[in-house]
C-alpha cells in the first residue's frame, strides 16, 4: 500500500471514529478499520448479551451479584456497552457507554472475536 492510499484510508477511518490520540499499523488502519467501516452494514443492530454471576463480600456479609454486559452495533457506526447487575439483597446498578474511538473499536474486537 502507497503513502496516498494509507492517508486516504486513515481520512475515511477519521470521518467516523476519533483516530486523534491512536497510532494505528498498517494492519490496524488498512484492513481492520477501513473494512469495518465499509462493511458496517452487516454489524448494524447486532448485539450479544454475556451474564456472569459470582459470590462477594461486605460489611454485611455475602452477597451473590449477578451481572448481564451487553454490546450492541450501534446505527451509527460504534459500539454501545450496557452494564447492568443486581445483588440478591436487592442492590442494582447499571451504567452505558459508547466506543467511537478506533482504539477501543480495535480492543473491543481483540478481547471479543
Amino acid at each position: 500500500m502507497d503513502r496516498n492510499e494509507k492517508k486516504k484510508r486513515r481520512e475515511l477511518i477519521g470521518e467516523y471514529l476519533d483516530v486523534s490520540n491512536a497510532r494505528l499499523t498498517d494492519d490496524e488502519a488498512g484492513f481492520l478499520l477501513h473494512d469495518f467501516i465499509e462493511d458496517y452494514d452487516k454489524y448494524r443492530g447486532q448485539s450479544e448479551a454475556r451474564q456472569s454471576s459470582h459470590d462477594g463480600w461486605s460489611s454485611d456479609g455475602k452477597y451473590t451479584r449477578s451481572e448481564e454486559l451487553t454490546h450492541t452495533f450501534t446505527d451509527d457506526i460504534g459500539i454501545r456497552e450496557d452494564y447492568q447487575y443486581r445483588d440478591d439483597d436487592g442492590q442494582t446498578g447499571a451504567s452505558s457507554r459508547e466506543i467511537r474511538d478506533a482504539r477501543g473499536i480495535l480492543n473491543w474486537f481483540r478481547d471479543h472475536r
